[in-house]
């Protein structure tokens, strides 16, 4: 799926768990966050294409092992211990984004390095990635109106 689906769907996420939450300054940006987290990698990929920031670009930045829920859980428990408040916000944002990556033809490894990969058909800026993209707006905007209230 495209960042703008992860991220429109990260911004309902974290809009409908936000009125249980206590520090929502620090727990809205972190959803976020972590829900285009995973997508780092395929933004550098485009930016390493051009030649004068190819230096600057690692090759395998983000690699396979952190499209997996292993690597979600791994850091959702770091921070756990050292900052107690990101764990949440970051476990919702980056598991919906592998949850949403495992119906694309890439597909995802959930727990690598054991078992197998899971795939989809949902081809990234397809028709129903960008039906999925439309309706996560709409949602969006009807919890937007339920805090205006």
């Amino acid at each position: 799926m495209l960042a703008r689906t992860h991220f429109a769907i990260g911004l309902a996420i974290a809009l409908f768990f936000l009125p249980h939450v206590n520090n929502k300054l620090v727990f809205f940006p972190a959803v976020l966050i972590a829900s285009i987290l995973p997508e780092i990698g395929n933004i550098l990929f485009r930016v390493r294409r051009k030649k004068s920031l190819k230096p600057f670009v690692p090759r395998n930045f983000l690699g396979g092992a952190t499209r997996t829920y292993t690597f979600c859980i791994t850091i959702s428990v770091l921070l756990a211990f050292f900052y107690p408040i990101l764990a949440l916000p970051f476990f919702l944002g980056y598991s919906f984004n592998l949850f949403l990556n495992s119906f694309t033809p890439d597909g995802i490894m959930p727990f690598w390095p054991i078992g197998n990969k899971t795939t989809g058909k949902v081809t990234p800026g397809g028709t129903i990635d960008y039906t999925i993209f439309i309706v996560f707006i709409i949602l969006d905007a009807i919890f937007l109106l339920r805090f205006a209230i």
